[in-house]
């Protein structure tokens, strides 16, 4: 499957790889058999944020004034879109730098358990976290053999 992957960096500080981005979600989709099939076909959009803008998306759709990492929003596949991911690239900077981890390993880390989400994937239960948990790991595997990793740049 080829989607129309649409990206769109709305933080300041934070410098993408466009290519990189939709190599890596293609070969997510092209892998999707190993992932409940992967998301439904249509129009994906991933969005880079700040804290206080995910914060905010949070609060007005989830009733949650919180920071989260990852917020994911179902398309409408009548419309020919499957969903958006919305990512905290703050989180995923704090996170990263705090746990001595690679900052592109952890942002692409948020895009792959958004795309997760959208194939059917959910976390809030705890024997569904570890299956979401496991599925991250078969992803982020998949991509590294593949030398598949976006890269981002924190200014």
């Amino acid at each position: 499957m080829t989607r129309e992957i649409n990206i769109s960096n709305q933080h300041p500080r934070l410098r993408i790889d466009r290519k990189g981005i939709r190599d890596a979600v293609r070969l997510l989709d092209a892998s999707a058999k190993r992932f409940l099939d992967g998301p439904l076909p249509g129009e994906l959009s991933i969005v880079f944020l700040t804290d206080s803008a995910i914060s905010r998306l949070h609060a007005d759709f989830l009733d949650d004034v919180t920071t989260t990492d990852v917020i994911t929003f179902e398309g409408e596949p009548a419309f020919g879109t499957a969903g958006e991911i919305c990512v905290s690239a703050d989180t995923a900077q704090t996170y990263a730098a705090k746990h001595g981890h690679d900052f592109s390993t952890e942002l692409t880390l948020y895009i792959v358990h958004g795309w997760l989400h959208l194939a059917g994937y959910d976390d809030l239960e705890p024997t569904k976290k570890r299956r979401m948990r496991a599925a991250e790991k078969r992803a982020l595997d998949c991509l590294t053999a593949a030398d598949a990793l976006p890269e981002f740049n924190w200014t």
